[in-house]
């Protein structure tokens, strides 16, 4: 209990270092009055979903899922990390103060990894900025803020810029990685030096600093891949729609060989007789050994729809070249009607 006592004040008080003399140093007090660290910690905002029994991402992700979101506009417009309401068909806002308010699910964006909710009504803080996530640099200093005040803020550093690849057929250029390592991550703003957001909490990662060390940390998206989907927020009510082909190919990296995880149920991959444990060894008549150069070649070949032969070495050591007929994956999931 004592050490439970000491490790939070030690937290507490390195957020006030944070907040007196990073996030808001003498040189840039006069000129950045706003936001405050009130302001900031307020527009934080809890959310809580429910996804239906039918739903793809039930399983995987499950069936009520909690995190947190940042307010962005006057309108009751919150930034969180996508899988927190992929599916969702009930989505629960917290402000700051415990009021509870009902959300819709605006968009999950499969490319960013975003997902855009709305309150029922506008939630009375003053919204985050906006940052430029391409500005912040390795060993820069940062803020996360989670829903829950100083208690839920911890002081962190940049500690890589680099490209990330998940096994779910995405890829992330200039992704922000941060140590410590904070817990509670889905979700959680990233604040940068002038209290400005400049990313959302995706993953905890062994690896953040991007060495064979194990070097415990999280990977943020770059706010700057929200802008687009801000852009087209008053048409976020049309439905979802991918540009990119999507074969539901789940693959893990591993002593230079490209292999096959999991494939998606009732998927392109999967209805191609491809299974797990198969090497992948080309797209189209190209080579490939990586997560990232898989997925370049892949997207390269056109939209959902388009024909991608795929080369796999079987378990049974057979070399295998089979058509995939790829599709858009936001068909696949089972989203509440009208997205």
């Amino acid at each position: 209990m004592r050490t439970g006592i000491k490790l939070l004040t030690l937290r507490l008080a390195l957020a006030v270092v944070l907040i007196a003399g990073v996030l808001y140093p003498p040189e840039k007090a006069a000129a950045q009055a706003e936001p405050s660290i009130e302001d900031v910690f307020k527009a934080i905002v809890r959310i809580d979903s429910t996804i239906p029994d039918d739903a793809r991402t039930r399983q995987a992700l499950g069936a009520t899922r909690t995190g947190h979101g940042a307010v962005i506009d006057a309108k009751g417009l919150i930034v969180t990390i996508g899988y927190l309401v992929l599916e969702a068909d009930s989505v629960t806002v917290t402000s700051h103060d415990g009021t509870e308010i009902p959300a819709t699910v605006i968009a999950y964006d499969q490319d960013s990894g975003f997902g855009l909710v709305r309150a029922a009504r506008p939630i009375p803080v003053k919204p985050l900025p906006i940052g430029t996530s391409d500005a912040l640099k390795q060993t820069a200093a940062a803020l996360i803020a989670g829903y829950g005040g100083s208690e839920a803020a911890l002081p962190v550093r940049v500690v890589a810029r680099r490209e990330f690849t998940g096994y779910w057929e995405y890829l992330v250029e200039r992704a922000i990685f941060t140590a410590p390592p904070y817990a509670n991550f889905g979700g959680a703003a990233l604040i940068d030096s002038v209290g400005a957001l400049v990313g959302i909490g995706s993953l905890l990662v062994p690896n953040a600093a991007g060495s064979t060390e194990f070097t415990p940390g999280n990977m943020f998206i770059p706010i700057d891949q929200l802008k687009p989907l801000i852009a087209r927020v008053d048409t976020l009510g049309q439905p979802m729609r991918s540009t990119k082909p999507w074969i539901g190919l789940y693959t893990e990296e591993a002593r230079g060989r490209l292999f096959v995880q999991r494939v998606a149920q009732d998927g392109p991959a999967q209805q191609a007789g491809l299974a797990e444990g198969d090497i992948v060894i080309k797209i189209g008549d190209a080579p490939v050994t990586t997560q990232a150069d898989f997925y370049r070649k892949l997207w390269s070949m056109g939209g959902p729809g388009t024909k991608v032969p795929v080369t796999v070495l079987t378990t049974d050591s057979e070399v295998k070249r089979v058509e995939l007929a790829s599709r858009d994956r936001y068909r696949w999931y089972r989203f509440s009607k009208g997205n």
